[in-house]
């Protein structure tokens, strides 16, 4: 049966030699039976490394445990009739076969070449591999165009981008703008201590040291940057708006650090100006004031303890007052508190605990501003002399608000004078009631001038 059986066998002696073999066998091993018989398997079909570990270690335990070894897949290679050796892969059956004393005569080895299956199961897994690699290949092919068009985007950026990594801050990417910031010297490859001496001598490495460490991003605003060129060793000073910005892993590792900003030294030097600009034109003002104060003080000289004067001079004060205000804001727009605040003070003096403010941030232009500021100069000088400041228990309140109509919005300003001595409307309009009720000079404005016994009421509305 085991002769004519279509599977290779082969029996072994306890010396592992080949005692007997079928034709199956022979044709699969490609040797003649009188070649093979009679000798040491090892040595009809030598083998070393794994292949003979592998087969040994199986006929030992064979012999050792007299039950049944199986190896699912060596590799054994067969040499060719011309000498020549071809890649194998084999499962093999190992069987005891016993005496009547129970031990192990022989051991019946039943093998099958799974070559063909192993080639097969290459192929499939290359062809996997292969389209594994064409799949990555694909990913890395669109990664690497995504990266090219983004370096493309930061290098064409108007603001200047840099990337460091690592705790010695080495440049890893500098697009245009940062490369022109710095006269193009080189970066790539190099720690900031390296290529940026200057800049970390002026505290910027540790604060770079700190971004790493916290984890938290620094801002820095309109910083005053002093840098080298290092063919000429010109210092050049540049201010600088920038951040920055760590660069997290999953883990939380800060393993870089984004630095982007924009190079403000132009605007810087516009507003430096501008504010020059403003002063010296504020200082052309007051002189001009003062000139006309002194032509004033000539033309009334003769006389002394003139009313008119020094009321006249007062709003002289009060203008220059306005003046100044709008100065600290570059004649912009001032806050409406902050005028009334001030010309009450220039006013009222020490008496601020007698009177309340109360209203929202409000904005008026520089020409609203100085309206604004001579009619609240107007009403304190004549609360001082003859309403609620005039009296020990008179107080003021003001307030504002800004209300929002068709036309657009508008401010309504009031003044409530209480617990001065009783009051009358007067008889004839001065020239302060007329500047109070055309203040603003808006077509449509209104002022109402209420002449209550408790106390003057002025309420104001103007256009925004």
């Amino acid at each position: 049966m085991l002769a004519n059986s279509p599977n290779p066998y082969v029996l072994l002696n306890r010396n592992l030699e080949l005692a007997w073999m079928n034709d199956a066998y022979l044709r699969v091993t490609m040797r003649e039976r009188e070649d093979i018989l009679g000798r040491p398997m090892f040595e009809a079909f030598p083998s070393e490394g794994e292949s003979y570990r592998q087969l040994k270690e199986s006929f030992d335990r064979v012999l050792r445990t007299g039950e049944t070894d199986e190896i699912a897949h060596i590799r054994y290679d067969i040499s060719n009739p011309d000498g020549s050796f071809d890649t194998h892969y084999w499962s093999a059956t190992h069987t005891p076969l016993k005496g009547d004393d129970g031990e192990v005569r022989y051991i019946l080895q039943h093998t099958v070449n799974i070559t063909e299956l192993e080639n097969l199961r290459r192929a499939i897994d290359e062809a996997s591999v292969v389209e594994r690699a064409k799949k990555v290949e694909e990913r890395y092919r669109l990664a690497s165009a995504e990266l090219d068009r983004i370096r493309m985007l930061l290098e064409q950026a108007p603001g200047f981008v840099a990337v460091i990594s690592g705790p010695e801050h080495t440049f890893v990417l500098a697009n245009a703008a940062y490369r022109r910031l710095l006269g193009g010297r080189k970066l790539i490859g190099l720690t900031v201590a390296e290529a940026l001496p200057e800049v970390v001598e002026q505290g910027f490495g540790k604060i770079l040291d700190e971004v790493r460490a916290s984890a938290e991003p620094y801002f820095g605003n309109r910083e005053r940057v002093a840098l080298i060129d290092p063919e000429t060793g010109a210092t050049t000073e540049s201010h600088l708006e920038f951040i920055f910005q760590p660069i997290t892993e999953d883990t939380g590792e800060v393993s870089g650090i984004l630095i982007q900003g924009y190079d403000v030294s132009e605007e810087v030097e516009a507003e430096e100006r501008q504010q020059l600009l403003i002063n010296e034109l504020n200082h052309r003002v007051k002189n001009t004031l003062a000139i006309v104060q002194g032509l004033a003080q000539q033309s009334f000289k003769s006389d002394t303890g003139h009313v008119g004067l020094e009321v006249f001079f007062a709003r002289i004060a009060a203008l220059a007052s306005a003046h100044d205000l709008l100065t600290e804001n570059t004649w912009k727009k001032a806050d409406v508190e902050k005028i009334i605040r001030a010309s009450l003070e220039a006013t009222a003096g020490l008496q601020s605990g007698r009177y309340s403010l109360d209203g929202p941030k409000v904005t008026l232009d520089p020409q609203s501003a100085v309206a604004l500021a001579m009619v609240v100069h107007e009403l304190a000088t004549n609360a001082l002399k003859y309403g609620a400041l005039s009296a020990d228990e008179g107080r003021l309140g003001i307030s504002w608000a800004r209300e929002p109509r068709e036309d657009g919005a508008h401010l309504i300003f009031d003044w409530q004078e209480t617990g001065g001595p009783k009051i009358s409307e007067p008889t004839r309009r001065g020239f302060g009631s007329r500047l109070i009720s055309r203040a603003f000079g808006n077509r449509g404005d209104s002022c109402d001038m209420n002449y209550d016994t408790d106390g003057l009421h002025c309420r104001l509305e103007t256009r925004l």
